[in-house]
């Protein structure tokens, strides 16, 4: 029973590979086309509505989500399906929600975490390899990062993102990211590095927004992310091998995040409580 399991795991990462292998010996990808860029814009700016919608008061602040699973340190990870009247041609539109819950948190300190950019590559290492703050201006940030994702191929991008923060009160804050540029890196890390120019790059990531949501209650933080994407589309024929694998990618990616945050605000909890027979008001 065991080596048959394996059998079938090993056929399945043989077919993704293979497939990814078709598409990169395709033709390139290029950029999207007009046509996915307006409705990636469409439904984004139907989220952003929605969003301005829900930070308007405290009791609509978060997506409502199962509490008690949250309260027992699990996470609350779910796919939101995009409408069919949303085309994006050429192209595939992903949208994913996290939610998780740090006991003993603030708002005031997830914040903080957020805004510390330079500590990203610590916060979330191995995706994060470097990061640069290019702009600030009061609770507007323009940064760039180079990423690596890792899913049977290993990808490098640099990226760069708009970043504003915002808050209804002390307990309740926000934060939007919208890509403002990705780039493909080929042969990263060796002499022969260089960012593949538009028409060389094979799509695996065209436009990435992001939108955390964080709000004090019963003794914690709830840590709320929206996650959209705008990626390739399988190439005809290969939906049956690509398709799942392609699908777990944005929900990987949101679940490494949200656990990689929630661990960093836990440690810096950790670091900021006072050793024993210590005087806490003394730091």
């Amino acid at each position: 029973m065991t080596r048959s399991i394996s059998t079938g795991l090993q056929s399945k990462s043989a077919a993704f590979f293979l497939a990814w292998l078709a598409i990169l010996a395709g033709p390139a990808a290029a950029q999207p086309s007009p046509a996915a860029i307006a409705g990636f814009n469409s439904y984004i700016a139907r989220i952003e509505s929605r969003l301005a919608r829900q930070h308007q008061s405290p009791s609509s602040f978060l997506v409502s989500v199962d509490f008690a699973r949250l309260r027992r340190g699990n996470l609350v990870i779910e796919q939101i399906a995009v409408p069919a009247g949303i085309p994006v041609p050429g192209a595939m539109l992903s949208h994913w929600r996290g939610t998780a819950f740090i006991p003993g948190a603030t708002a005031a300190g997830f914040d903080r975490l957020l805004r510390d950019f330079p500590a990203y590559p610590a916060h979330f290492a191995p995706q994060i390899l470097n990061v640069d703050v290019l702009a600030q201006r009061s609770d507007h940030f323009l940064i760039k990062l180079r990423v690596r994702q890792q899913h049977v191929l290993t990808v490098v991008l640099n990226t760069t993102y708009d970043v504003t923060f915002g808050s209804l009160d002390t307990r309740h804050r926000f934060s939007t990211s919208h890509s403002t540029r990705i780039a493909e890196i080929d042969a990263p890390g060796t002499p022969r590095e260089r960012e593949l120019a538009p028409h060389e790059q094979h799509g695996f990531l065209w436009r990435l927004n992001s939108y955390w949501s964080y709000a004090e209650r019963d003794g914690g933080l709830v840590i709320q992310i929206e996650s959209v994407s705008l990626t390739r589309s399988i190439p005809a024929g290969l939906g049956w091998a690509v398709r799942p694998f392609v699908e777990s990618v944005p929900r990987d990616s949101l679940e490494f995040t949200l656990r990689s945050a929630s661990s960093a605000l836990r440690k810096k909890q950790t670091e900021q409580q006072p050793e024993p027979g210590e005087d806490p008001h003394a730091r």
